[in-house]
């Protein structure tokens, strides 16, 4: 059955309403700025005049405090305070997914995020310089009048989006398994950025069927038809392989009528921030890592160059953390402290990574190699913690040092887990396009895994990553790792 929603014929696409909120979110943090300098401007004018007055009781008015006293002396703003709208909108990255800008409470959550991690940052820099002068006031207007102002302006959009029909109305054409994986990702979306109204299927046996919810329509000759009745935006073709000549016009036509056309693995993604491997054809890794994957050289520098300075802090932390976790490790299980193993990087390049040992020391004596299990009993008492906390991981800034890994990037595994996962999982190997990470898009979405099924899934993620990786993405990465660390959730 349709939904009655009201539509529109003016519906933006994804990556236009991502343009629209960030322009929304911009706007929102130069206000704040704006409200910011005068909060602080207003607040000291308020200081010096009570520093005037204490000065009169005195019997003597220095010349500046009369001049600060009357206003007539700007107060010194620092350059990096007019970046804070830019660092902002950095913060609010993740916010610009279809899914999570539709709900008010992911939404809500994201900018509470937002603003306790500049909070955290200003105060982090507020101890190391232990500069009075900082502008705490300014500081913490910005963050109080962004939150409250992008909080506002986001309501507003979730509001008009629903209201306005701009939930685009889909019709998948193909109800076997792509189509029906697509169905079921839908059903259990928390929030959903669009209708899936059907399916459009030519086999007579899935005619009047429902699969995960969504009814099998028609065959696609009644495509045009139930694109008028039921007001289609979009249509997602989920077929595997030949797509026959009838079908194939019956869509073209669609197109010409204004209807977006798009593939099933653009809406997987779009729905799981994951590509869909299990239903990807044989030259798929050609057209979109080949062919379609342009990274700039710009991108390759600059993150380069992040490396460089995340891992100079890393190793920082690591020397004033070194004797207190050693001394940890070896009172708990002894020796050795650290352990080495062989990993692949770029290209299947071997290098050796350093971690401080979290298991038992005959965790592998047969061999192995083991993957990591949730409650694994060969985790010792402080190697628990260290995983948790992820500070067993601080030796592999040496390792990003070096330029054998990045600070964000699929996880490094070792050569014979890589052989046999290769085997098993198609497109396994093309996670060695790129160098290997500390974090990144599979570790903070998924974790972990311990079996075939949860490496294919996490593989999804590394390739995601791959496919759309830019230092927006990468500080979101680097930025969210810091909230897991905190909230100690590693394995």
């Amino acid at each position: 059955m349709a939904e009655n929603i009201r539509t529109t014929p003016l519906r933006l696409r994804p990556d236009e309403n991502r343009a629209v909120l960030f322009t929304g979110d911009l706007f929102m943090a130069i206000g704040s700025l704006f409200l910011a300098l005068y909060t602080w401007s207003q607040y000291n004018l308020y200081v010096f005049q009570i520093l005037y007055e204490q000065y009169i009781a005195q019997g003597e008015i220095p010349r500046e405090a009369r001049r600060l006293a009357e206003g007539q002396t700007a107060f010194d703003v620092p350059f990096w305070f007019y970046l804070l709208p830019m660092i902002w909108v950095l913060l609010l990255v993740e916010l610009y997914e279809p899914h999570i800008a539709a709900s008010g409470r992911r939404t809500t959550r994201g900018i509470a995020i937002a603003a306790f991690i500049g909070l955290l940052a200003y105060s982090v820099l507020f101890i190391i310089q232990q500069q009075s002068n900082l502008p705490r006031i300014g500081v913490g207007g910005f963050l109080l009048y962004a939150s409250l102002l992008t909080l506002a302006w986001r309501m507003i959009f979730i509001r008009l989006y629903k209201s306005t029909g701009q939930r685009r109305r889909v019709l998948v054409v193909g109800a076997g398994n792509a189509g029906q994986t697509l169905a079921e990702i839908y059903r259990n979306l928390n929030t959903r950025s669009f209708h899936i109204i059907g399916f459009i299927d030519d086999d007579n046996h899935k005619a009047g069927k429902v699969y995960h919810g969504i009814p099998v329509l028609g065959p696609c000759t009644h495509l045009l038809n139930l694109i008028d009745v039921y007001h289609i935006s979009d249509i997602v073709v989920a077929i595997n392989g030949t797509i026959e000549g009838a079908a194939f016009q019956t869509i073209l036509d669609a197109q010409e009528h204004g209807v977006d056309v798009t593939r099933m693995p653009i809406l997987y993604e779009e729905m799981t921030s994951r590509v869909p491997v299990q239903h990807l054809e044989s030259d798929w890794i050609i057209r979109s890592f080949v062919d379609g994957l342009h990274v700039s050289g710009f991108y390759e520098l600059t993150k380069r160059l992040i490396d460089i300075l995340g891992a100079l802090v890393g190793l920082l932390i690591f020397i004033v953390l070194l004797p207190f976790l050693a001394f940890a490790v070896w009172v708990d299980t002894g020796s050795p402290v650290f352990y080495t193993q062989d990993r692949l990087g770029r290209g299947g390049i071997r290098f050796k990574i350093y971690k401080f040992r979290s298991m038992r020391q005959d965790s592998e004596m047969d061999g192995g190699p083991y993957t990591t299990m949730e409650n694994d009993p060969r985790v010792t008492r402080v190697g628990g913690f260290l995983r948790r906390s992820r500070l067993d991981e601080l030796p592999q800034f040496w390792s990003v040092l070096r330029g054998e890994m990045s600070l964000v990037g699929p996880r490094a595994e070792r050569p014979s887990l890589v052989n046999e996962y290769q085997k098993q999982i198609p497109f396994y190997r093309a996670r060695l396009l790129v160098k290997p990470g500390l974090t990144g898009w599979a570790q903070i979405n998924y974790g972990y895994v311990s079996s075939v099924t949860e490496t294919v899934v996490k593989l999804e993620y590394d390739l995601y990553y791959i496919k759309h990786r830019t230092l927006a993405m990468d500080v979101s990465i680097i930025l969210r790792t810091i909230g897991t660390v905190l909230r100690r959730t590693g394995r």
